[in-house]
């Protein structure tokens, strides 16, 4: 909670995002250690959108983030201080390579080249623009949100969406992205009309299992994870460490055990369907309060 404080009083939330003027300006005071971490993030970020850099990336003497033009030049700065803070406040380096995302976005879709500044339209799109790309990373969706959720404030501004609005564009981005994903684990999908027409194969089709629904034995499971909220349920880890659901329907996978740079909470659960979830040492599952809500048995 200290670490937690000390953070919301270095930052200026209202900025983060926020969208230099394309007029003249100082240049860029670079700080001389740029991290090789960042330069890496950022070619990711190009690698699955499948485009082009043209921009460069500086650490600089900021507040935080902010996507500017400079004579011309496009740059990324960023404050390595803000960013190693984030990520220490949510648990995970997703946080930073979400702000980065975010500016890339600004950059994209053009919002640079305005002389309006920031506006809470171009920021909701910048979000969903960061959604969008973490999925693709293979960010969860609480993981696209964490930086956000924690940085925003509830109300909209001049230059900013409310906190709501900008998780609801991120949860946008993010979707989309995953949408994407699935059809192209599916693979090509079969001429219906040509299933309708053999009512044999029909059948199976309709009889397949939901890509979401495995087949578990005990030389599988793990663990039984007990969640206080629902005692009856059945949930266990498996030894993939995945999340598994015992339904009516079948087995179905709902997240996987991940690890954290927190000695403190050295996994967590990452899933589309649970809010955070992290495991203590001792196999406690806590919220993000602190509040234990289940436990490894």
């Amino acid at each position: 909670m200290k670490k937690l404080t000390l953070l919301l009083g270095l930052v200026m939330a209202p900025l983060l995002g926020q969208v230099a003027l394309a007029v003249p300006a100082p240049a860029p005071e670079a700080n001389t250690a740029t991290t090789v971490g960042a330069r890496d993030i950022v070619q990711e970020i190009i690698n699955v959108i499948g485009l082009k850099p043209r921009f460069e990336l500086q650490a600089a003497n900021i507040d935080n983030a902010a996507a500017v033009v400079y004579n011309g030049k496009r740059y990324i700065l960023y404050n390595e201080r803000f960013l190693a803070s984030i990520n220490n406040a949510v648990h995970t380096d997703w946080g930073g390579v979400s702000i980065l995302a975010h500016e890339i976005g600004h950059h994209l879709n053009g919002h640079t080249l305005s002389r309006s500044g920031s506006n809470p339209a171009d920021e909701l799109e910048a979000d969903e623009f960061s959604g969008f790309v973490l999925r693709k990373m293979g960010a969860s969706m609480a993981e696209a949100q964490a930086a956000i959720d924690l940085l925003s404030d509830d109300e909209t501004s001049r230059t900013h969406p409310g906190r709501r609005y900008r998780l609801a564009a991120i949860s946008k981005g993010w979707q989309s992205a995953n949408q994407q994903l699935l059809a192209s684990a599916q693979g090509p999908q079969p001429d219906q009309r040509a299933i309708a027409s053999r009512p044999e194969t029909a059948a199976r089709a309709q009889a397949a299992p939901s890509s979401q629904r495995v087949a578990l034995d005990r030389r599988s499971v793990l663990t039984r994870v007990s969640f206080n909220k629902a005692p009856q349920e059945q949930f266990y880890l498996t030894t993939r460490l995945n999340l598994v659901h015992m339904t009516a329907e079948g087995v179905r996978v709902i997240g996987k055990l991940t690890k954290t740079n927190n000695p403190n909470y050295p996994y967590y659960i990452q899933s589309d369907y649970l809010d955070t979830v992290f495991v203590t040492d001792e196999g406690y599952l806590v919220n993000r309060r602190g509040q234990k809500v289940g436990h490894l048995s």
